[in-house]
């Protein structure tokens, strides 16, 4: 497990903002399932077209996503080495939270 340290903080913190809406959240759970056509997204959130763009393109951004088309349609997967990078991020936090968590500390 990695050290907070050595974590790329500017890369955690993109990560985060892409995490950081509701919308986007939903679109990693739909593909949690695998691959899935912007089609089928946009009918599972009952959104249009252009407000889920933006969001698909907040999470490829961040490279929680990849992209392939397919004649006039575009198809959206998870990329696992990132979700594998967040949980790495996570780890190391509680693994610190804990390490604080059993030091008693005061304030002279």
């Amino acid at each position: 497990m990695r050290s907070i340290k050595t974590v790329d903080r500017e890369r955690m913190a993109q990560l985060c903002h892409a995490l950081s809406d509701e919308t986007r959240l939903q679109l990693l759970e739909l593909l949690t399932g695998g691959e899935q056509c912007v089609c089928d997204l946009t009918d599972a959130l009952k959104t249009g077209q252009s407000r889920l763009s933006f969001h698909l393109k907040t999470l490829k951004d961040a490279g929680l996503l990849t992209d392939r088309r397919d004649g006039r349609w575009v198809y959206y997967a998870l990329k696992q080495e990132v979700i594998e990078e967040l949980d790495e991020l996570v780890d190391s936090l509680k693994s610190k939270a804990r390490a604080v968590g059993r030091q008693t500390q005061s304030c002279d």
